[in-house]
């Protein structure tokens, strides 16, 4: 410093690219799906979620690997734009997130509350209100472990945000809007042992009891989740085995081309994004059935019992399962591979 008094030295300004720096953080995905042994169907259930942004609720016997899954889904969403990563920065920020020491956001936000948590832990509040999980959660994933466990107040006031991407907390002195646009991904087990329809084990539960814990999640919040998985547990074949799965880069690639479809879809829609947030006016208009379609979906309400409300989650699905093979109309075996993912809907699942 006294040689650049002096004349003697020259300091020259540091200068950092904010934009290069912020790119260079969108691919840092420490876990990766290449670690999941098997479980191809369910990632493939997975994929589709992230690239509808579509809800899903996952459900198996303990150690099957429903918490490994969930935890990778971050790593298969679009990276996150210059907006996004503002917008998220700026929630984390006002809830005390950040230390002094952390810059701008460039993962996505995953956050998995214990089940122990409070309505206002999760949906925010306070004498000044600060954002929840579900604002902390925004442009991510929310993931709720063993769903049922969470006290029923808790869940029911997710229900509004997850329709409006939007949560509105009231107190006497001040209104405040938090957004809370995120993906839902829920685990949970069959019943209280863990074992109903279980391959290997048997379920000790008494009779009714997995419809009783079934009930725990009202059906209100069952409508909103798009994609129901069952997943099985992974055989010791597979566990030794050295293969690596699909790296999730690969799954990325997918993903962001789809997503890409529905954003061309939706420009004219302000708000829409994915095909989780069409309403019905555009489920009429982008999710058009040929008569084959039609048949096979009518059979599959009748033959399974699905629920009424099973319906449009069903086209929803769909249209997304279209897009990842960039096709323009939906087809039968679109209907097929989307009406599996409705599980809970089938009267006599629980027995």
């Amino acid at each position: 410093m006294i040689n650049f008094f002096d004349g003697k030295q020259d300091i020259y300004p540091t200068v950092i690219d904010t934009r290069a720096e912020f790119y260079k953080g969108l691919n840092n995905n420490i876990a990766d799906f290449s670690d999941v042994k098997g479980q191809e169907n369910i990632k493939r259930a997975l994929e589709i979620a992230a690239s509808g942004g579509h809800n899903v609720i996952m459900i198996g016997p303990p150690g099957a690997g429903k918490t490994m899954l969930a935890k990778r889904m971050s790593g298969i969403l679009p990276p996150l734009t210059l907006s996004e990563a503002l917008e998220t920065t700026k929630i984390h920020s006002v809830s005390g997130k950040l230390s002094a020491n952390d810059t701008l956001m460039t993962a996505r936000p995953f956050r998995s509350p214990h089940h122990t948590i409070s309505d206002v832990a999760l949906v925010g509040g306070g004498t000044n209100p600060q954002p929840g999980e579900i604002s902390l959660a925004h442009n991510g994933v929310l993931f709720l472990d063993e769903l049922p466990e969470f006290k029923r107040t808790v869940l029911e006031v997710m229900r509004q945000p997850l329709e409006d991407r939007v949560v509105t907390i009231s107190r006497a002195k001040s209104t405040v809007d938090y957004p809370a646009s995120f993906m839902l991904v829920s685990s949970m087990n069959p019943c209280p042992c863990g074992y109903y329809n279980h391959p290997d084990k048997d379920c000790l539960c008494p009779a009714g009891m997995v419809q009783k814990y079934l009930n725990k999640i009202s059906g209100p919040l069952l409508d909103r989740i798009d994609l129901h998985v069952e997943v099985t547990p992974v055989s010791f074949d597979e566990l030794a085995s050295k293969e690596k799965g699909e790296s999730s880069e690969s799954i990325r690639e997918r993903v962001i081309k789809s997503r890409e479809v529905q954003e061309q879809r939706f420009e004219k829609n302000d708000g829409i994004h994915s095909n989780a947030q069409m309403n019905t006016k555009q489920l009429q208009k982008f999710c058009h059935l040929d008569e084959k379609s039609q048949q096979m979906l009518k059979m599959a309400m009748e033959k399974l019992d699905l629920s009424a409300r099973a319906y449009d989650r069903i086209l929803k699905v769909a249209r997304t399962i279209a897009d990842l093979e960039t096709a323009k109309n939906i087809s039968t075996e679109h209907i097929a591979e989307a009406i599996q993912y409705r599980s809970l809907d089938r009267e006599g699942w629980a027995g």
